[in-house]
């Protein structure tokens, strides 16, 4: 059995998340201790547990330590099997941190999977639903992989309450490598900026700001960002809540970034924020922004043939992702260069292709 410290690097959920998920995929049985032990409320929240739970219901698993606190769990999985699942996290826990584990096993499945889930969709340190579904599945769509999403309702922290479903029709049993070592010009940055049980103009400010910011930090191109408000008498949503997305169009690939409201946070400054983390990424010339550049990496060591990218920062989450997979996937080679928090060239030679 494999054992995999949680503590390690980031030290947070999403070794949790990335190493079930490939035991899944694999077939290995893991155990992994100190989980999220770096953190205030360290072991199993709710959307941890919801993960390990969704993942032994779909694999067939044995697991060991699926409670709420637990800081060891042991899983030893079965058959990947398809068909429709719903899964409540049962609080304003991210929907696309859960989405991030079960996509990548959903895609070994032999029959089509409907996963239907819900939580928070537009929650803090996590993927946006709208950066989840315009930037992340756009590169899912480049290695092979084609996701549907629906957006059911939103859901913001602390209420939650939010829905999406995600079809995968046709399990593509595997991944295309890569190619990303040029970004080429950027052609056009588009966008989506919300706000549910709010007035409108909290969205159109958020969408203003983000457009004059991105102008003054050089991205001279065409902007257009949608605006997405509720008439109150017609919102279906449960709680307050603001965000965007953005992501920028380039010859050869895309990249995104995302910010959302609070309490006392100006609409302004939320647009500003997004916009900001869009201009950084593409000042660094890279082909992924700072969230692929580690949500890419399980679906490059699963591909058919050798892969390379460039990526705007090397996170801890990157860091943390490339070594993980080190101990868990067998027959890889995985090269990069630069340090924490620069820009960084990834390749990725699946051993019996390289």
């Amino acid at each position: 059995m494999i054992v995999i410290d949680g503590s390690f690097g980031e030290g947070g959920g999403q070794i949790l998340r990335y190493t079930l998920a490939l035991a899944s995929v694999l077939g290995k049985p893991v155990r992994i201790v100190n989980i999220r032990a770096k953190r205030e409320n360290p072991g199993l929240q709710r959307q941890h547990l919801t993960v390990v739970k969704a993942l032994a219901e779909i694999t067939g698993a044995r697991v060991k330590g699926a409670t709420l606190g637990s800081t060891e769990v042991e899983f030893e999985p079965k058959r990947i099997s398809g068909g429709s699942y719903f899964f409540d996290i049962g609080s304003a826990g991210s929907i696309t941190l859960v989405l991030q584990s079960l996509l990548l096993v959903a895609a070994f499945s032999e029959k089509p999977v409907e996963l239907r889930l819900r939580g928070g969709t537009d929650v803090p340190w996590s993927p946006t639903y709208d950066y989840f579904k315009n930037v992340f599945l756009y590169h899912l769509s480049r290695v092979g992989y084609e996701v549907e999403l629906e957006l059911i309702r939103r859901g913001h922290y602390p209420r939650g309450g939010g829905e999406v479903i995600a079809r995968i029709r046709d399990p593509p049993r595997g991944f295309k490598p890569l190619n990303l070592s040029e970004r080429g010009g950027i052609i056009a940055v588009r966008g989506i900026s919300h706000a549910v049980r709010l007035p409108r103009h909290v969205a159109e400010r958020q969408a203003k700001a983000a457009k004059e910011k991105l102008a003054s930090m050089g991205v001279n191109v065409p902007i257009e960002i949608e605006i997405e408000s509720y008439p109150p008498d017609r919102d279906p949503h449960i709680g307050q809540g603001s965000g965007i997305a953005l992501w920028a169009e380039a010859s050869n690939t895309r990249m995104g970034a995302d910010s959302i409201g609070a309490r006392d946070k100006r609409a302004e400054d939320v647009g500003i924020e997004a916009a900001s983390r869009l201009a950084n990424d593409i000042l660094t010339g890279a082909s992924l922004d700072t969230h692929m550049s580690d949500m890419i990496i399980p679906y490059l060591l699963l591909s058919d043939g050798p892969s390379e990218v460039t990526c705007a920062s090397l996170t801890l989450h990157a860091y943390t992702m490339i070594e993980i997979s080190k101990k868990i996937v067998e027959d890889v080679i995985i090269e990069y260069d630069g340090s924490l928090n620069k820009p960084f060239r990834l390749k990725v030679f699946p051993i019996k292709h390289g």
